[in-house]
């Protein structure tokens, strides 16, 4: 892609996040989701490619219909209170219909088909911006109107999500789309706990970014999209293919690694609320996402590939991709565990 396209198309995915971030006036937001949507469709459909055609496809009419949702409930509660405000969300109905909306932005189950789907047709690196920078600012406005929203719904988008997000990646043998239901799960241990404690939606969200990008990243690196070529990743870069497999537990969610950090809170903050089956269900759940990447670790790490590589010694060949991201995103990714306390002092 011409870079100065590129620049153009990545100058609107910030501007239209930052005008988001920025607004408190509904129509300032859908203008910003807008924006957003229309600036990352030329980046998935660069590849002239059927896939990535029918990704950006399907992502296109899912954004579109979410974007026409969030204008119709803001419509309607303009309609019924006479403010455009996003801090007076009086009708229950325009409120529901807004975070229906949301999660379909964001993929919550039970609106995530299109995620797996989209993911698999893109590139790693496109997959990476939809994964992550897409998020923002849809789960900005679900934290700005959460307050109005029915907390039970909350609730059960939330446990949906986690759930979805374990039981659909269990049997997937496509790398994207194992990420896809590991940002469902993700997704939803940030929405659960956000009535109760948004700072920790908060933390989960800045772990989730940089657990996915060093996840992403090094996948990219060792360009590898299966489950049956992580095999042969060991032979090529052993380095890698350790902290790969670190940064897969990490988003399992396993204690010496950043990842435990946000389950543990808000587990822990479930638990003081009083709601003891939900953060139950909410362990279980992480148990399945768990098997999964367990899985991925032992066909990177236990197995040895049935093919035999007749090429050049691979570590002597200089690679071209810069790697300094994946070296900072995999060092966020393992090691912020024993900075809990200082982190928690800042949030609250």
């Amino acid at each position: 892609m011409n870079p100065y396209v590129l620049m153009i198309l990545m100058s609107s995915l910030g501007l239209g996040t930052t005008l988001t971030f920025a607004s408190s006036h509904w129509l300032l937001a859908w203008m910003g989701l807008e924006i957003n949507t229309l600036a990352i469709v030329p980046l998935m459909a660069q590849h002239h490619h059927p896939r990535a055609v029918e990704a950006t496809t399907k992502y296109f009419l899912t954004q579109a219909t979410a974007a026409a949702m969030i204008l119709f409930a803001s419509t309607t509660n303009a309609w019924i209170s006479g403010e455009w405000d996003m801090n007076s969300m009086s009708s229950p109905i325009a409120s529901t219909m807004l975070i229906a909306a949301l999660a379909l932005k964001i993929g919550l189950a039970p609106m995530h088909f299109w995620m797996p789907e989209v993911l698999q047709g893109l590139d790693l690196l496109t997959g990476l911006i939809l994964s992550t920078w897409q998020k923002l600012a849809p789960l900005a406005l679900i934290i700005q109107t959460a307050q109005a929203i029915d907390p039970l719904l909350l609730t059960t988008l939330g446990l949906m999500s986690t759930l979805v997000g374990g039981w659909g990646g269990l049997n997937q043998t496509q790398l994207r789309k194992i990420l896809a239901y590991s940002s469902i799960a993700h997704m939803g241990w940030m929405i659960i706990i956000l009535q109760y404690a948004p700072q920790l939606t908060l933390l989960a969200l800045g772990t989730y970014i940089s657990m996915t990008s060093a996840a992403f990243l090094a996948l990219k690196l060792s360009s590898t999209t299966k489950i049956s070529t992580l095999a042969m990743t060991w032979s090529n870069s052993p380095i890698l293919t350790t902290t790969t497999a670190l940064v897969l537990l990490s988003l399992g969610g396993l204690p010496p690694l950043t990842g435990f950090m946000p389950k543990w809170l808000i587990l822990q903050e479930l638990t003081k609320q009083s709601l003891p089956l939900t953060a139950t269900v909410m362990a279980l759940a992480a148990l399945l996402s768990l098997y999964f990447y367990l899985r991925l670790c032992y066909a990177m790490t236990l197995t040895i590939s049935p093919n035999t590589a007749n090429s050049i010694t691979p570590w002597r060949i200089k690679t071209i991709q810069t790697s300094l991201p994946l070296t900072l995103s995999t060092a966020i990714a393992l090691g912020l565990l024993p900075m809990t306390p200082a982190i928690l002092m800042l949030a609250t």
